[in-house]
């Protein structure tokens, strides 16, 4: 499996399609995951957990490749995420309505599996949309 390959299917099938047999198949044992939205994860189950919060959170989310370059063992890829905000998220309640933030991702992989990655996303966007959906300051 070629990287871009690796880094399609994690999109694909982890994020977009909810397949939580492919976390196993795409995703090394010891998998180290940092995202925009909360602390350093280990483990595939722990990231899936993540992956479950986030897609009850925004209803069809989507992730985006826009760009993706890859050298050897990395590979750094543009993104856009979307969704419809139906649930508790970042400390808003559920508005109805679309929301969408860019991001980078940084993977790293070992033995044709992504062993690591750290995701920077646009927070301060996504706050300001997520406070004009819900007309509201966050809860607490």
């Amino acid at each position: 499996m070629t990287t871009p390959t690796l880094v399609s299917d994690f999109y694909e099938r982890v994020w977009n399609a909810g397949n939580q047999s492919a976390v196993g198949e795409l995703l090394s044992e010891a998998f180290v995951f940092r995202g925009s939205l909360g602390p350093e994860m280990k483990g595939q189950a722990r990231f899936w957990d993540y992956v479950c919060e986030v897609r009850l959170a925004l209803a069809n989310y989507r992730c985006e490749i826009l760009e993706c370059v890859f050298e050897g063992q990395l590979a750094f890829a543009k993104m856009k995420f979307t969704g419809t905000h139906v649930g508790d998220f970042r400390g808003y309640r559920p508005s109805g309505l679309q929301v969408h933030w860019h991001g980078a991702a940084l993977f790293r992989f070992e033995l044709e599996r992504i062993c690591d990655l750290w995701v920077l996303g646009d927070l301060a966007g996504l706050d300001a949309i997520l406070r004009l959906n819900a007309g509201e300051e966050r809860k607490t």
